[in-house]
């Protein structure tokens, strides 16, 4: 992974810990631009999300796997912004359980008996994983002071 630029006062795994959402980018069969905001998992330098079956940015991975994803951690009362932007490639690999379950305890907690029945019990043949590895990374500090 080449880090392209880094102007955070924190470190790019501190950043990717924080619970917020990626954006997945990449181009659909008809060359068209899609994006799809998503929870992930940073984690043995790859980032990790859940992709159902039927889900369009699942086989936009399958057939187009140069990809981009973008972070965002945006505060408007203290007018932190601090973004990260990566170009790599993305495969589906199959769903690891534990690995799930990591992922959704950053979103959803760690009682499990209190999270939406959606999270409960993923079917591995209808789920799988993306796994996302960063070629290019940019990390910037765009903060403003703020006026509200």
């Amino acid at each position: 992974m080449e880090l392209i630029e880094d102007s955070l006062d924190i470190s790019i795994d501190t950043f990717l810990e924080r619970p917020q959402f990626c954006y997945l980018a990449n181009v659909s069969q008809d060359c068209e631009p899609r994006v799809s905001p998503l929870w992930y998992l940073w984690e043995d330098g790859s980032i990790w999300i859940i992709a159902g079956t039927e889900k369009s940015y699942y086989q936009r991975v399958l057939e187009n796997p140069p990809t981009a994803i973008a972070f965002m951690d945006f505060d408007v009362t203290t007018g932190r912004v601090h973004h990260v932007g990566m170009r790599g490639t993305s495969s589906i690999v199959p769903l690891d359980q534990d690995r799930v379950a990591r992922l959704l305890r950053r979103y959803l907690g760690d009682e499990t008996d209190r999270w939406d029945p959606r999270f409960i019990d993923i079917d591995p043949d209808r789920w799988h994983l993306i796994r996302f590895d960063p070629e290019t990374v940019v990390a910037r500090d765009q903060s403003f002071e703020p006026s509200l």
